[in-house]
């Protein structure tokens, strides 16, 4: 779960970098901290524990949150601010994939499959 000082730092981001919406989401430090302890876990979204949040709350402003490109904004905030939180915020676009699931040939195979 986010410390208070870690939330006193990043919660004022947070509310700036999210969705203008008619409700705002309930009690969003336990929905920030549900999503973070899924993604340092490598969890599946069911697993998250349910003292922090329903997971599928957490799953839903995750994937939201994503179409709106508010992770983006919010790193791009918190490196300009300088804000040093502990945590790591890695972006999938500058993470190279294993060969394998880069479509490299396996061991075995003759060569590119022929179309008919």
């Amino acid at each position: 779960m986010l410390s208070d000082v870690q939330w006193s730092e990043l919660g004022p981001l947070v509310v700036a970098c999210g969705p203008k919406a008619k409700t705002p989401p309930q009690d969003l430090r336990r929905t920030l901290s549900a999503i973070l302890c899924r993604h340092e876990n490598r969890a599946k979204w069911r697993a998250v524990p349910k003292n922090l949040s329903p997971w599928w709350r957490a799953a839903q402003i995750f994937i939201r949150w994503a179409r709106a490109g508010v992770w983006e904004r919010l790193l791009s905030l918190v490196q300009e601010r300088g804000v040093q939180l502990g945590m790591v915020f890695l972006d999938g676009t500058n993470v190279r994939a294993h060969h394998k699931a880069a479509g490299a040939a396996k061991r075995g195979d003759l060569g590119p499959a022929r179309h008919s």
